[in-house]
C-alpha cells in the first residue's frame, strides 16, 4: 500500500477513538455498527459478483443448446424514469410550510426559544416536514399508478 493509504487509514483509526473516548459505550457501538454495515456491504457484492460470473459460465458450457435470447417483456411505468407528477412538489412544499410553522411556534410557545432560535429550529422542521410531503406524496403516487397498472392488466387478460 502506498503512505496515503496508510496516512487514511491513521486518520480513521484517530478520529474513531475519539468518537470512542468522547462517547463511551455508545461510540464503541457506532463504530461496531459502522464496520459491521461496511462489512456486510462488501461482503455482498462480492458474493453477488461471483453469482453474476457463475451463472454466466454455466450457461455458456451446455452442450448441445444452442443459447436464444428470452424477449423481455415491455417495462411497466414503474419501471421507467418518469416524472411523479406535480402532486409531489405541491406536497412537499405544503409539508415544508406545515412543519415550519408548526416547529417555529412550537419552539416560541413552548420552549421560549430566543429568535434565532426559533428561526434555525423552523427551519429545521421545514426540512423535516418537506421530506414527509415527499414521501407521503411519493407512496400515494406510486401506490395510484401500481393499482391502475394492475387494473388495466386484469382488464386486458
Amino acid at each position: 500500500m502506498r503512505f496515503s493509504t496508510y496516512a487514511g487509514i491513521a486518520v480513521a483509526v484517530g478520529v474513531a477513538c475519539a468518537a470512542i473516548g468522547w462517547l463511551g459505550l455508545a461510540g464503541w457501538l457506532a463504530v461496531v455498527v459502522v464496520l459491521t454495515s461496511i462489512a456486510m456491504h462488501v461482503a455482498g457484492n462480492a458474493i453477488g459478483t461471483g453469482l453474476r460470473d457463475a451463472a454466466d459460465r454455466r450457461l455458456e458450457r451446455v452442450p448441445g443448446k444452442p443459447l436464444t435470447a428470452v424477449p423481455r417483456p415491455a417495462p411497466s411505468h414503474l419501471e421507467r424514469h418518469t416524472s411523479l407528477g406535480r402532486l409531489v412538489p405541491i406536497s412537499a412544499g405544503i409539508g415544508a410550510a406545515c412543519g415550519g410553522v408548526v416547529g417555529t411556534t412550537a419552539l416560541v410557545v413552548f420552549a421560549a426559544a430566543s429568535l434565532p432560535g426559533a428561526v434555525l429550529g423552523g427551519l429545521s422542521s421545514a426540512v423535516i416536514g418537506g421530506l414527509l410531503g415527499f414521501l407521503a406524496a411519493s407512496f400515494v403516487e406510486i401506490i395510484r399508478t401500481s393499482l391502475r397498472e394492475a387494473l388495466a392488466a386484469e382488464r386486458e387478460g
